[in-house]
């Protein structure tokens, strides 16, 4: 019976991973070098001393791959026979039997033949990293699961082997390989991923330079997405509480008034003026009960999704200490708050709240958009 994501993530806790380590080289396409440097990588280590074997490896009949794959010791495959037809897998307890310090395991994604110890080779990998072993893998990036659907929508193609996200959400470190649309296209033209005699069908269909362009988008983002983790991760455990300028992250703070929605326009462009992150954020203060400012507050929250905004909804007696929190959990490098133009104990009020936001909250800039009065 397979284990559950938590029985997976339970077994590779941070203490359990001291020794055992789980490196991927992520892909947009097949063909972009994955397997390459994974075992480019393998071969200069095993050079240097460290013991290092292949789990697995797919040549898919490349002679180069072959011939790098053949440096390199080599776990022989577990065969298991299935509807009459012997298959080969990836024996992972011999690998663990074997012990050694790095192994390579190509195809995270791969379904193992029925029999097989494990159904998914993610699963003989998360086994291999239990034991204390660093285990270098490959993927690329359509195998995710919940990427699966848009990259459906993109090339046409289901996906029909994935790896669930957390999977690669825990892994130590991810690399990846990267190559422009228009060099594997080359790549493919000179019969180095595919025979030649697919490469035509391929180049018209999976392999469209469109198609290419927006794999290499999201795969991009992937990795960029784990940087986010790694850099909050390090944060958290050096007790940094200043937020680092590495990117814009900007939070907006919107009531149930009509009138907010200009000010989340307004945030909204700023926010792709600086390819930033931005947060739409909504303190309850519990004077919102009555029918139309809940209606309000509804068509609020939608016009901020539909702008591509996070939305955050917090719970305070104060606005301006639940949103100081906010922006220290989140390392938000500036806020925008909307002013409505009035006067006397009103405009004195407002003032105060930002003063004590400013009293509150770690370094940040402050951007305050006017709206028209009531």
């Amino acid at each position: 019976m397979s284990k559950s994501p938590d029985q997976w993530l339970e077994e590779i806790s941070p203490e359990v991973r001291k020794q055992g380590i789980f490196k991927v080289f992520l892909g947009y396409a097949p063909g972009v070098g994955k397997t390459y440097s994974m075992l480019s990588e393998a071969i200069r280590r095993h050079s240097r001393g460290e013991d290092v074997v292949i789990g697995v490896i797919e040549t898919h009949g490349r002679k180069g791959i072959a011939e790098l794959a053949a440096q390199l010791e080599q776990v022989p495959r577990k065969k298991i026979e299935y509807k009459g037809t012997v298959f080969e897998e990836m024996d992972a307890d011999a690998i663990i039997a074997r012990s050694p310090r790095v192994v390579l395991v190509d195809e995270l994604a791969h379904t193992n033949i029925p029999g097989s110890k494990h159904r998914k080779r993610y699963e003989d990998v998360l086994a291999l990293v239990q034991a204390k072993m660093e285990v270098l893998s490959t993927v690329n990036v359509q195998h995710l699961e919940s990427l699966a659907p848009t990259v459906d929508a993109i090339t046409g193609i289901k996906v029909r082997e994935t790896v669930p996200d957390w999977v690669l959400e825990h892994a130590s470190e991810i690399v990846m390989v990267d190559l422009t649309p228009e060099a594997l296209q080359n790549r493919m033209k000179r019969g180095e991923v595919y025979h030649t005699e697919k490469v035509d069908q391929a180049l018209k269909n999976f392999f469209r330079r469109g198609n290419l362009i927006a794999l290499r988008e999201l795969a991009l983002r992937q990795v960029a997405e784990q940087v986010d983790r790694s850099l909050e991760s390090y944060k958290v455990e050096k007790d940094i509480q200043n937020p680092w300028l590495v990117r814009e992250r900007l939070a907006v703070l919107f009531s149930s008034n009509p009138k907010a929605q200009y000010l989340l326009a307004r945030a909204a462009r700023m926010a792709r003026r600086m390819d930033s992150e931005l947060f739409a954020v909504y303190v309850d203060l519990g004077q919102d009960a009555a029918d139309q400012d809940q209606k309000s507050l509804s068509a609020n929250l939608q016009f901020a999704e539909s702008l591509g905004a996070k939305v955050v909804k917090l719970k305070g007696k104060d606005v301006s200490a639940a949103t100081a929190e906010f922006v220290r959990e989140k390392h938000i490098t500036q806020v925008i708050f909307g002013r409505s133009a009035v006067s006397g104990w009103r405009k004195y009020l407002y003032m105060t709240a930002v003063h004590r936001f400013l009293r509150d909250a770690p370094a940040v800039d402050v951007h305050i958009v006017t709206q028209d009065a009531d």
